[in-house]
C-alpha cells in the first residue's frame, strides 16, 4: 500500500513527541478516535482523499470535528499533514501509532476465533493461559465463525494455534491424501 511506511514514520515521530511529553497514552486515545471517526464517516473519508479540496480547508475541517476531543500534539499532527500535504495519511498514521504504541507496552490483542460467542468464564481462562504463553498482559476478542464447527482458533501476533474440529478434519484429510491408501479386496 501506498504511504505506509512514511505513515509509521510519522506515527513514530508522534509517539516520540508524545513519550517527551508524558502524554502517549492519550495520544494513542486520540488517535483510536481519528481512525474511529473517520473510518465511520465516509464524507469525512471522501475529503481527506479528494485532490479537489486545499490541504488547508482539511485541516479546518479536522481542528473542527475534533478540537475538544483531542490532545494538542494530536492537534499538531493535523498541522504536520497539511504541510507536508500528506492529509491522506492520517488514518494510516493512527492506525500505526496504536500498534505501535501497543508494542510498547506490551499489550497484546489475542483475537479468539470460535463457534460460539465466548461466556465470561471461559474469557477469562484464555486470557490466562495467554498471559502465561506470551508473558505479555493481551485482551481477547471473540469473532465468531461457525464455519470452524467447533474448538477455537487463538491469535496473537504472529502466533497461531488452531484447536478447531475443522483443521483436525482437515488434517485426517490431507493424511488419508498423503498416504496413497489402496485398498485391496
Amino acid at each position: 500500500m501506498k504511504g505506509t511506511r512514511a505513515a509509521l514514520r510519522y506515527a513514530r515521530a508522534i509517539l516520540n513527541l508524545a513519550k517527551e511529553s508524558g502524554s502517549e497514552s492519550e495520544v494513542n486515545a486520540d488517535m483510536q478516535l481519528i481512525a474511529a471517526t473517520i473510518s465511520e464517516n465516509n464524507e469525512l473519508q471522501v475529503m481527506l482523499k479528494s485532490p479537489v479540496i486545499k490541504a488547508s480547508e482539511k485541516r479546518n475541517v479536522l481542528k473542527a470535528v475534533f478540537a475538544d476531543k483531542v490532545n494538542s500534539i494530536s492537534l499538531g499532527l493535523f498541522n504536520l499533514l497539511e504541510e507536508n500535504k500528506r492529509m491522506v495519511l492520517l488514518v494510516p498514521i493512527a492506525s500505526r501509532y496504536t500498534i505501535i504504541y501497543d508494542y510498547l507496552k506490551s499489550n497484546h490483542v489475542a483475537i479468539v476465533t470460535t463457534a460460539v460467542p465466548l461466556t465470561t468464564a471461559l474469557e477469562e481462562k484464555v486470557t490466562k493461559k495467554i498471559v502465561e504463553l506470551t508473558g505479555n498482559k493481551t485482551s481477547i476478542e471473540n469473532k465468531v465463525d461457525s464455519s470452524i464447527l467447533g474448538g477455537f482458533i487463538i491469535r496473537v501476533g504472529d502466533l497461531q494455534y488452531d484447536a478447531s474440529i475443522s483443521n483436525n478434519f482437515n488434517e485426517l484429510r490431507r493424511e488419508f491424501d498423503d498416504s496413497h491408501y489402496i485398498p485391496q479386496i
